[in-house]
């Protein structure tokens, strides 16, 4: 089955970018914000309801930046094959969901939310001057910093 992701770069003014800290499924992943396409939605639609339900954040979708070309198993659906779709995407209002300033840095109601669920996110940003590859864990997060620091 292929598995369509959607993600948004989001870049502020103090040149810093968004990423989202999680515990999914027994790892500590680093990555962009977005997550899962559902049936009878767009890609756009997609990245505007995860930011929505994630961070309670209207963004504008921008430019479409990169879709993955090559072959990407998924790291949690055994069979299952990737496919990501990134767009640089833009706050329309100010950020109120807490901001963290080391990984994985969960609050009280991120865990209660782990406890829950056994999966939970926190938000934070990283200097593009500090941002390299290191930063992010999933194999096409990686190629996507090195298009960011290319200048893409």
């Amino acid at each position: 089955m292929i598995n369509v992701r959607v993600y948004g770069i989001l870049i502020n003014e103090q040149q810093q970018i968004l990423v989202s800290d999680e515990y999914i499924r027994g790892m500590y992943v680093t990555k962009f914000c977005g997550g899962g396409l559902e049936e009878g939605e767009g890609t756009r639609d997609c990245l505007r309801r995860e930011f929505m339900e994630e961070m309670n954040l209207s963004v504008q979708v921008e430019e479409h930046f990169y879709t993955t070309d090559f072959y990407q198993p998924s790291a949690f659906r055994k069979g299952d094959q990737i496919m990501s779709i990134y767009y640089k995407v833009k706050a329309l209002e100010p950020i109120t969901a807490p901001l963290r300033s080391l990984p994985f840095q969960f609050d009280e109601r991120e865990m209660k939310m782990y406890n829950e669920t056994g999966e939970t996110e926190t938000f934070r940003f990283i200097n593009l001057t500090d941002f390299n590859e290191d930063c992010m864990t999933l194999p096409i997060d990686k190629v996507i910093v090195h298009m960011i620091l290319a200048g893409k």
